[in-house]
């Protein structure tokens, strides 16, 4: 990208969005691998990943939803079975 494409308001929005996930996913993984290592924590993180992008879904592309949360849909599922 460019400088002019950078400074673009549109585009430091997007990347403050991303550091904002990045940041809190980050946070989440700490807490459940090593701070409170549980069913509990390991599912607000899933919750968190599928909200975030349920959100892209509705706002960008429905497709966002299933690239980029499907994974902790099928996890957060088998996390009730098993």
């Amino acid at each position: 990208m460019n400088q002019a494409e950078l400074s673009r308001p549109s585009v430091t929005t997007l990347f403050k969005n991303q550091g904002v996930y990045n940041g809190l996913l980050a946070v989440l993984i700490i807490i459940t691998s090593f701070i409170h290592p549980d069913l509990f924590w390991l599912r607000t993180l899933l919750v968190y990943i599928i909200a975030v992008a349920a959100h892209g879904g509705a706002t960008s592309q429905p497709a966002i939803l299933f690239k980029q949360g499907g994974l902790a849909i099928i996890t957060l599922i088998l996390s009730f079975i098993f």
